[in-house]
Parts: structure tokens; C-alpha cells; sequence
């Protein structure tokens, strides 16, 4: 059996706001840890029927960039879905909650530069 470790370490300023992110994998092929501005990481406690989640981010991440990853996150989610339960036609409204979801922060970015 082959064995993967997946590594995150979180650098925390005085107040407990994330500095910086990094993670390493046992199967990347970087040679050093990478650096991120934000994650999300989900597990599914199968016994309690319940997700368990740790979001961060850290303090440079911008409102921009965040919008862009949720929605990178839920397209990339309705893949995952597609993929494992084969319900596309569930799939297809999540996409296009995804990309409502990102026309209307677009259209607000908009409004707001008038």
C-alpha cells in the first residue's frame, strides 16, 4: 500500500491571524514548500455524518481574490460531484450558482468603480 502525507503549516501573527501558508505533499515534485494565500480543507466524519472544515486566509488575501477562489472552489466541488455521484443534472445548477455568484460580485466591482 502507498502512503501519501500532505503537509500544512500555518505561521500565525500576535493576534492568531494567519501570516503565511505553506504545504508540502509527499508526491509533489516541488522541492520546497509552496506558498498559499488561503485554503479550505474539508473531511467527512463518516461515524457522526458531519463535515468538518478549517478555512483560513491570510491577511493579504483580497476581497478579489477571495471571490475568485470560492468560485474556483465551487466549480472544481461540482467536478468532484460530477465525478463521484454522477448527478449532472445537480451539477449543472451548482455551476451555474458558481457562476451567478461570480457575475453578481463582478457586477458589483462594477458599480462600485462608477
Amino acid at each position: 500500500m502507498n502512503k501519501s502525507t500532505i503537509s500544512i503549516d500555518v505561521e500565525l501573527d500576535d493576534n492568531k491571524v494567519p501570516d503565511s501558508i505553506l504545504w508540502t505533499a509527499s508526491d509533489s515534485t516541488a522541492a520546497q514548500k509552496q506558498h498559499a494565500k488561503a485554503m479550505m480543507l474539508s473531511l467527512w466524519d463518516g461515524a457522526d455524518k458531519a463535515a468538518l472544515r478549517i478555512d483560513l486566509w491570510n491577511k493579504d488575501m483580497m476581497v478579489d481574490e477571495m471571490v475568485d477562489f470560492f468560485y474556483q472552489t465551487l466549480m472544481g466541488m461540482s467536478d468532484s460531484l460530477a465525478r463521484s455521484t454522477g448527478q449532472h443534472e445537480l451539477v449543472e445548477d451548482f455551476k451555474k450558482f458558481a457562476v451567478e455568484f461570480y457575475r453578481k460580485f463582478q457586477e458589483q466591482q462594477r458599480n462600485q468603480q462608477k
